[in-house]
């Protein structure tokens, strides 16, 4: 592993940070506590596919602002587009032409969009979809499932995903309160038997509001629904009254131009959406139905508000993004890509009949070790994490940055060339081969 003797000025400015910030870092994942390292890595710069630390060392990256940075670092358009805004003003806390643009291009390419309410992050996103279905139906309790991760919302932080997933079983986090937590129903994911029994027999479906999930897992590495599970779920929803809600903050325009939604064929009251849709700029959104979106205040008595909501130069970055995004192709180079980095890796594990698999859909991607089969949450009980500090150390050593942590997913973008991505296969396959 790369030693604190050769990652001087990250290790410097790391012990500065943790004088000032708790624990060093804004954001607990990025302390890379699960993998072991230190310093954690501190990023000066990135162009393409390539970030660069404190000290002048040089990644490959597979985790680009967790999803967001689908054209890569520093894209020529979106700088470009971003640039150009911030010398017309950066910030208002007014409405623009913008918001009403970007607003347009996503309704015109997610069918389940009719409206459309602009934030900052994804928590917005899930805070307000949340506030909204209770509003709407008039009840209170919640399905999530376990391992998915919507934000820091106090509903919904529980037996959540992402960095969150070593903390507390029950209440991902302190601080939240007991009655919180009693309207949050959690069950596992893809299992439709305890569903269906849930919405047919159990008298609290009757005080369901909403069933928020991620239609394809990405916070506990990628988990893809099973057939019929998605389709389940919004039947038994329509029929119990109840609001079907898409957390696409990952999956959104990721998988596709129309996200999971447009993948699997289904038609989610609402949609949360973040990452891409900002061009790397704090930038989300919750989107849905007309009937729903319009109990948001000023026309209805839901309220929400934000001095950044639709900021400019996030909302022009992100117009330039999509630009990129609908060419003809797009989707279609990405899994090449995909393709190209993921062959080598399953014929590596196939061939040594290892305890292992990769799952994905389209650029978004894991890899398990100590697992042949990841259903759900419940199944990463039995997974390898001491083989997976071992694979991010070798990668790491090899200027491949993957997710710190063996529960969140990869990505690839349009920048990764076929000689990074090669090289990228080419040391994962040595790594099984030697230590699977």
């Amino acid at each position: 592993m790369r030693g604190v003797e050769t990652r001087t000025q990250s290790k410097l400015i790391y012990e500065r940070a943790r004088q000032i910030i708790p624990g060093g870092v804004n954001s607990p994942v990025r302390s890379f506590r699960e993998v072991d390292v230190f310093p954690p890595l501190i990023v000066k710069e990135g162009s393409g596919s390539l970030i660069r630390d404190a000290d002048g060392r040089e990644y490959i990256d597979y985790c680009l602002g967790w999803g967001s940075m689908i054209l890569g670092h520093a894209h020529p358009a979106v700088v470009k587009a971003a640039a150009t805004q911030m010398e017309k003003g950066s910030s208002f806390g007014i409405a623009t032409l913008l918001e009403v643009e970007f607003a347009e291009k996503i309704v015109s390419l997610v069918p389940s969009v009719e409206r459309l309410r602009l934030v900052s992050s994804g928590t917005e996103s899930s805070m307000t979809a949340v506030r909204l279905a209770r509003a709407v139906t008039g009840r209170s309790k919640l399905i999530k499932f376990s391992g998915h991760y919507h934000g820091h919302v106090d509903s919904l932080l529980i037996q959540a995903g992402s960095g969150v997933s070593f903390l507390n079983r029950e209440a991902s986090s302190k601080g939240i309160p007991r009655g919180v937590v009693e309207d949050t129903l959690v069950f596992p994911f893809n299992n439709l038997e305890i569903l269906c029994d849930f919405f047919r027999k159990d008298p609290k479906a009757s005080d369901l509001a909403a069933v928020i999930l991620e239609p394809i897992a990405g916070n506990m590495g990628v988990v893809l629904p099973e057939p019929g599970f998605l389709e389940m779920l919004r039947e038994e929803t329509e029929r119990a009254g109840a609001l079907l809600i898409f957390d696409e903050v990952i999956s959104g325009f990721r998988v596709g131009l129309a996200g999971a939604a447009g993948l699997y064929g289904i038609d989610p009251d609402l949609t949360c959406f973040g990452k891409i849709i900002g061009g790397g700029f704090p930038l989300a959104a919750l989107g849905g139905k007309k009937q729903f979106l319009d109990a948001l205040a000023p026309l209805g008595e839901v309220y929400q508000a934000g001095t950044l909501s639709g900021n400019p130069v996030a909302v022009t970055a992100g117009l330039a993004t999509l630009a990129q995004v609908e060419l003809a192709g797009f989707f279609e180079n990405l899994q090449s890509k995909t393709d190209r980095l993921l062959t080598p890796i399953r014929e590596a594990i196939a061939s040594r009949g290892c305890k292992a698999c990769v799952r994905a859909q389209g650029s978004m991607f894991s890899v398990f070790f100590g697992l042949r089969e990841v259903l759900c949450k419940e199944d990463l009980q039995h997974l390898d994490k001491e083989c997976f500090k071992k694979f991010f150390r070798f990668l790491f050593e090899n200027g491949i940055y993957i997710p710190p942590s063996p529960q969140e997913a990869w990505f690839l973008s349009t920048a990764h060339t076929n000689e990074q991505i090669d090289f990228t296969a080419n040391k994962a396959v040595g790594f099984i081969y030697s230590n699977l």
